[in-house]
């Protein structure tokens, strides 16, 4: 059994369209009770907490954790509180390059093993005007969202482009779930479906 310690629809998604069928247990974990010395520090222990917090309820299986921050001057940005928030972050990645970086954990709950590692990914953004970033967050898109945007969404319009995993951008990179599985004795394609 694989299990899914997320909410994401956007991961969930991405894993059924490359043959997995997880099970999806949402976490609880309070991001904001974290912290780290670098954003990808900190994915990586929210990534860490969230599959230990769902690992702990189950007796067998394997759980994937994750969690994707915005890189943007050395500086973490998760989700955005308000639209408010979300508005001033657009105009401040505007025109810029960050790094979206995602914790991977994955926890062999009956082994009581886990491999865990983080993606990075180099994302350009466009120069939405500002009326194009109001009527953007006025979507509510950008509230559910690592640094405000999605490449999958509305936000693909200002988005200039990519270097590295696209999935990673999507909020888990498969080639780096591979390898952790392969970490723990585990091949991916036995759990096809």
């Amino acid at each position: 059994m694989i299990v899914l310690a997320s909410a994401s629809s956007t991961r969930l998604a991405l894993l059924r369209s490359a043959g997995l069928d997880p099970k999806v247990i949402v976490s609880g974990v309070d991001e904001d009770a974290f912290s780290a010395y670098s954003p990808a520090a900190l994915s990586l222990v929210l990534a860490k907490a969230k599959a230990e917090a769902v690992a702990s309820g189950l007796d067998e299986g394997l759980v994937i954790g994750c969690d994707s921050i915005l890189e943007l001057d050395g500086r973490p940005y998760g989700k955005p509180a308000t639209n408010e928030e979300a508005a001033a972050r657009w105009r401040l990645m505007r025109g810029r390059t960050g790094r979206l970086v995602t914790g991977h954990c994955v926890i062999d709950v009956a082994a009581g093993r886990q491999a865990a590692e983080v993606a990075t990914t180099v994302v350009r953004f466009g120069q939405p005007s500002d009326e194009e970033i109001a009527a953007y967050v006025a979507t509510e898109e950008p509230l559910s969202l690592a640094g405000a945007f999605s490449i999958e969404g509305r936000g693909g319009w200002f988005m200039e482009g990519i270097e590295g995993d696209h999935g990673n951008v999507l909020g888990i990179s498969l080639p780096l779930v591979r390898e952790l599985f392969a970490d723990l004795g585990y091949a991916i394609t036995s759990f096809w479906r």
